[in-house]
């Protein structure tokens, strides 16, 4: 049609023309005849006088055949565009049907060949898999869920703890706990005492003990029947707890609400629990020592630490631990009366004047160091360590005053490192003074993310802005946090405990700030049979001592009527309560070989009063009661 109009618009000039020139003739015709025409016809433009009318047919035949033209071209370009535009819609319907055609019936083209090729002479070959697993598929990760209500990164004790906290106030909470060990939840402080004093050679396989009342159980809070896969966290109609174990959170998206595994899957949540522990430290001068020296070496903290060590333990003939806390003398003393049986050495060494010369009084710390002695444990002390090698199959150990140990395994006990490697992505605050994530007194983050346990720099109501490594800070601050992920807006005001024991004769529970530096007051008994751990894990039922007494709370209690006598810095400790003072406040106390006792100096801390004779505090503790 454009086509058309264009030929139109070149010929009407022309035509124009040829119409003025005939009526121009017409006229002149009709003046030379004397007569005037009444009409001068329009349409007819040949019209005209005989011998006149030439040019006329001309242009009239020009025209004639300019409008057939155009006529005709017009109705071959509409009828083409018509076509065209038929092709052209047929074409895409056809595209449609195909599309649609490929959708249903492609995925069954693959599946009947290789029906087909499994028919074939490869199928013999395929027979004995009756009795064989499944291969695996392509892809054998598990289904995950996508999204889940409550997140808890870590997969420890407050972890655990929380997860508990929540669902007793959610019975219908999905909660999913995303792990970089192997195991399923799991309590530490077995790991460095009963499980070492257990006759049961398969304790490794079975990780059951024992406790000092005799009684069995797991380490594992719970046996995996508790847990629901977390392929069915998703529909669950009445929720559950699930484990993903072996997968580590490497990335915190805090604005999107959502986690990156260390396999790039993502994960995203309404509420989450950053409860990642900490990370075993290790001797700068053992890291920097080479690869023989690291493959002799072992830093303490997970089940596979335990089993490699009680291994080494069986096929060495001495080991040497670094580290005078907690975690060094428990080992030592673990060891040292393995060593008895199996000839084994076992030394150890810190730079302390005596076995945890942090905590305790000096007085005290020396009679523990001459304590774990007894328990063939050769101690070295004031050892500073400047070198370590290899060299003739034994590791070779240099102090900074030039003693020299010898040995062929180490353990390297020397305090642990908060794990805050999600800081960085998440844009979460790390302490300058303690380390660890620094969290309100509610335990939060930010508003829909909580820290618990040792990774969580909290603010203590009482004692200020502090970071506790135990157990039972572990328990009691996932308990709350799982509380507060629920609505409950509570403070942490828990003065936690810890305890350690050196076998079964000798323990203490202590609270607060316990610190050798603080002036301390020492108040001590003669001790009976009951007063020993085994003794109070009899009558309390559990060998987790934090697991019962965090429950109960301290009434006022009355001081017996009778004076009882001082007697400080004595060659035999029994039992006694050592108070720590700060500004003349006690801040901090143990309980040497007294237990079921805490809820009474839980109360005191809390009170936070002034005592000008502490004397007669003590005597709340009943230890001279037979």
């Amino acid at each position: 049609m454009l086509t058309c109009r264009a030929v139109w618009k070149k010929l009407a000039p022309l035509a124009r023309a040829s119409s003025t020139v005939c009526r121009q003739n017409v006229r002149r015709a009709g003046w030379n005849n004397a007569r005037t025409p009444l009409c001068v016809p329009v349409a007819h433009m040949s019209t005209g006088p005989v011998g006149g009318g030439g040019d006329n047919l001309k242009y009239a035949l020009l025209v004639g055949a300019a409008f057939v033209g155009g006529l005709t071209y017009a109705v071959i370009t509409v009828k083409g565009d018509q076509e065209r535009h038929r092709e052209r819609m047929a074409e895409i319907s056809s595209r449609k049907q195909k599309s649609a055609s490929q959708i249903h019936t492609e995925p069954l083209a693959p599946l009947e060949t290789k029906l087909e090729a499994a028919a074939a002479p490869d199928a013999e070959a395929a027979a004995p898999s009756e009795t064989a697993e499944p291969p695996p598929a392509a892809d054998s990760k598990p289904s995950l869920p996508s999204h889940a209500p409550y997140l808890l990164i870590g997969g420890g004790t407050a972890s655990f703890a929380a997860a508990r906290s929540i669902r007793a106030r959610d019975p219908g909470a999905k909660v999913l706990i995303v792990t970089d060990e192997p195991d399923l939840p799991y309590m530490r402080p077995p790991l460095s005492k009963e499980l070492w004093f257990s006759d049961d050679p398969s304790v490794t396989e079975t990780l059951r003990f024992k406790q000092w009342n005799g009684k069995e159980r797991s380490i594992y809070f719970q046996p995996p029947s508790f847990y629901i896969d977390t392929e069915e966290l998703r529909g669950a109609e009445n929720g559950g707890v699930a484990v993903l174990t072996g997968r580590k959170v490497v990335h915190m998206d805090v604005r999107g609400n959502k986690v990156k595994l260390d396999d790039d899957m993502e994960i995203s949540y309404d509420k989450c629990l950053i409860a990642t522990g900490g990370v075993p430290r290790n001797l700068q001068v053992i890291e920097r020592a080479g690869e023989e020296v690291m493959k002799r070496t072992t830093v303490f903290r997970k089940i596979d630490d335990f089993k490699s060590l009680d291994k080494v333990s069986r096929n060495t003939q001495s080991i040497t631990i670094i580290g005078g806390g907690f975690l060094g003398s428990e080992l030592a003393c673990a060891l040292g009366r393995r060593s008895t049986e199996s000839g084994l050495e076992v030394i150890q060494m810190f730079p302390e004047k005596g076995n945890m010369g942090k905590v305790l009084p000096e007085y005290l710390s020396n009679w523990t160091t001459e304590k774990v002695k007894k328990e063939g444990v050769k101690v070295i002390r004031e050892a500073v360590v400047k070198s370590v090698s290899y060299k003739d199959d034994k590791l070779e150990i240099k102090l900074k005053d030039g003693r020299v140990v010898r040995t062929d395994h180490i353990v390297a006990a020397v305090g642990l490192e908060p794990n805050v490697d999600l800081a960085k992505s998440a844009g979460l605050e790390v302490d300058s003074d303690f380390g660890g994530y620094r969290v309100n007194a509610e335990l939060q983050a930010r508003s829909n993310i909580w820290v618990a346990g040792d990774a969580a720099c909290f603010y203590d109501i009482r004692l200020g802005r502090r970071r506790v490594e135990h157990h039972d800070h572990a328990v009691v601050s996932g308990r709350l946090a799982g509380e507060n992920m629920t609505g409950a807006n509570k403070p942490y005001w828990h003065q936690s405990m810890f305890w350690s024991d050196l076998g079964p004769d000798v323990g203490y529970e202590a609270i607060g700030i316990v610190d050798s530096s603080l002036p301390t007051v020492g108040v001590f008994a003669k001790a009976t049979a009951k007063d020993t751990p085994k003794a109070a894990t009899e009558e309390s039922g559990t060998g987790i001592r934090s697991e019962s007494e965090t429950e109960e709370t301290a009434t006022s209690a009355v001081a017996p009527a009778a004076p009882a006598p001082v007697v400080e810095h004595r060659d035999e400790y029994g039992k006694g309560v050592i108070f720590y003072l700060r500004e003349k406040v006690v801040v901090g106390i143990i309980l040497w070989n007294v237990f079921n006792r805490m809820p009474i100096a839980r109360k005191i801390i809390k009170d936070g009063e002034e005592h000008a004779d502490l004397n007669e505090v003590a005597k709340l503790f009943n230890i001279h009661e037979d």
